[in-house]
């Protein structure tokens, strides 16, 4: 198996890449150039292709060649850097590669989803100040997840909820609906939002699912019949 890994410098890309080397994977990671040391740990370990992770020609010679892509959809800048990344992996990735994005709660499918007045007025106060500061777009990371969903590629779209450090909890639990009762605790280890990501390329039942995630040893889960790894609400 050979997975590519867009945005392997960060807190979860790192994760993400320990995850696929534990399983043997074949590792090819993407980053800025100025992040590549960030990588040293996996040195000799994984082959790197530094660059702006919407550079289309990165992502094309990154991707070639891969059974499945990992995706950190990031929000940087007014620029559409989370469209750009999306639509590259979508035209450059193989016939056939599983296709893994991560993004927030906020995005949502089929509109179903049932959002608390906190995380409402997070996206809407946050939002707009970081798109009038320059430093964020969170509409460009729901326009990449509209154009992931329009695609007849072998798609998922990870929804996680609140991060925090930690050692490993196990598998999250997920369910198709933010508001439902197993995802009240809105926590999730970043080690273990990187497990699922990493889960998710070899399973198939995920495949046109946005899951959204919560750890399994939080009280939510727990009550609602959460254990480790297994499958939440659907």
């Amino acid at each position: 198996m050979k997975v590519c890994i867009v945005g392997a410098s960060g807190k979860l890309g790192r994760y993400m890449v320990q995850h696929a080397l534990d399983r043997g994977y074949e590792v090819v990671g993407v980053c800025r150039e100025k992040s590549v040391g960030k990588l040293d740990a996996f040195k000799e370990r994984i082959t790197v292709v530094p660059g702006a992770t919407n550079d289309r020609d990165v992502i094309k010679k990154a991707v070639a060649g891969c059974d499945g892509v990992l995706a950190v959809l990031v929000p940087w800048g007014v620029h559409g850097y989370s469209r750009g990344t999306a639509q590259a992996v979508l035209d450059y990735a193989p016939p056939g590669a599983r296709l893994v994005f991560s993004c927030g709660w906020h995005i949502t499918r089929d509109g179903q989803d049932v959002y608390s007045w906190k995380l409402k007025m997070f996206v809407k106060v946050f939002g707009s100040l970081a798109r009038l500061l320059r430093f964020s777009d969170l509409d460009d990371q729901g326009e990449a997840c509209r154009r992931v969903f329009a695609s007849d590629t072998r798609w998922t779209v990870v929804r996680g909820s609140d991060l925090e450090e930690g050692e490993s909890q196990g598998l999250p639990v997920w369910s198709r609906h933010v508001g439902d009762p197993i995802l009240k605790s809105n926590k999730t280890r970043r080690v273990d939002f990187a497990l699922f990501m990493v889960e998710a390329i070899e399973n198939d039942e995920l495949i046109h699912e946005t899951p959204a995630i919560v750890g399994c040893q939080t009280p939510s889960a727990l009550a609602h019949g959460g254990a480790a790894g297994a499958q939440g609400e659907r």
